[in-house]
């Protein structure tokens, strides 16, 4: 009897240490994709901030690791609305870019001596907008080489206003405004009533817009990853609605458009613009050799920028041109067609 139970205690041991011994599949380790922010020059003086804004945004994903690099100088643009509290100087002193000293300019500046090592990064967002320096010609070739061979960009607001005479970038980006484009840069590109996308060669102004407002989003491809799950409708909060970009559009598509009414997209600025009166693109994919390319024309300001359709389509959008796949979900607080959503930034 001594003898079995002793046997037994061995053979219970030696089952428990092989247990011990015995191990599970180990986690893998998120490798995180790594993020380029350009800045320095943009027309929105609030760029510093918004900057900030959007790094947050993509590393609280916990899918990024993002670098800031601005360009070789610092071009503060404008305050357009007088009625902002914040000195105009207020929001790069605030936000500096750690002990980096830069010449800093009141006024648009017409040269470039910017480079960059892009193939060190899986994506590029150019928070750069109207009257950015066009980059060395070296620097150009080398980004068109870096997407060209599968890089990833994102596209904010006015960077779209950015480059007008760079072929290789309106052919990344889709459709441009201002920044020298007409006519000849490209026809407008919007949805009709009847949902039929519509080309229009028509002459006029490239590049558009009312005073901010709250409008409506249709989603117009709910099963590109970007989109999949999020409402066809949506509220996107105070916001510029881009109208009459123009470009060539090739290997693109529209995730959403917007509707630029006629009276309430009107520039007040200038009498002779109404609105287009069309459902116009607002966020959009483009595929450009090996690389994909997320623009989106949302987020003129701060409070733009905290509108939770916003936040989610920058997330998922800069996921899916980095990788070409989207494996964030939509957030429960995610606005819907009768009203907006925000999440308050706060540093």
């Amino acid at each position: 009897m001594k003898t079995f139970t002793s046997l037994f205690l061995l053979a219970l041991l030696a089952t428990a240490c092989g247990e011990q011994k015995k191990e599970g599949p180990k986690p893998e380790t998120l490798v995180k994709q790594k993020v380029l922010i350009i800045d320095g020059q943009n027309n929105h003086y609030i760029w510093p901030k918004t900057t900030r804004m959007m790094q947050d945004y993509l590393e609280e994903t916990e899918l990024f690791e993002v670098d800031i690099h601005r360009m070789d100088s610092v071009w503060l643009g404008i305050k357009y609305n007088e009625n902002r509290p914040e000195p105009y100087t207020s929001f790069i002193e605030k936000y500096p870019l750690g002990n980096a000293v830069y010449a800093i300019s009141h006024d648009p500046i017409k040269t470039s001596d910017f480079s960059m090592d892009f193939d060190k990064y899986d994506l590029v967002v150019t928070n750069l907008g109207l009257d950015a320096a066009s980059w060395p010609k070296a620097t150009r070739t080398a980004f068109e080489d870096y997407m060209k061979n599968g890089g990833g960009l994102m596209v904010v607001h006015a960077a779209n206003n950015s480059f007008g005479d760079w072929d290789e970038y309106n052919n990344m980006i889709g459709l441009g405004a201002w920044g020298g484009r007409d006519a000849s840069s490209g026809p407008y590109f919007y949805y009709n009533e009847a949902g039929k996308v519509v080309r229009d060669s028509t002459d006029g102004v490239c590049g558009s817009h009312g005073m901010e407002y709250e409008f409506e989003l249709t989603t117009r491809a709910s099963e590109h990853p970007i989109m999949k799950g999020l409402p066809i409708k949506w509220m996107h909060t105070q916001d510029e609605l881009y109208e009459r970009m123009r470009g060539p559009f090739k290997n693109a598509t529209i995730l959403a458009t917007a509707y630029a009414d006629v009276e309430k997209n009107a520039p007040p600025w200038n009498e002779s613009v109404k609105g287009l009166g069309q459902h116009v693109p607002m966020l959009m994919t483009i595929n450009y050799g090996k690389g994909r390319v997320f623009h989106t024309t949302l987020g003129h300001f701060d409070y733009s920028m905290e509108c939770v359709g916003f936040i989610t389509t920058l997330q998922r959008g800069a996921e899916w041109a980095a990788t070409g796949k989207v494996t964030q979900e939509v957030p429960s607080d995610f606005p819907t067609s009768e009203k907006t959503a925000f999440r308050k930034w706060s540093e």
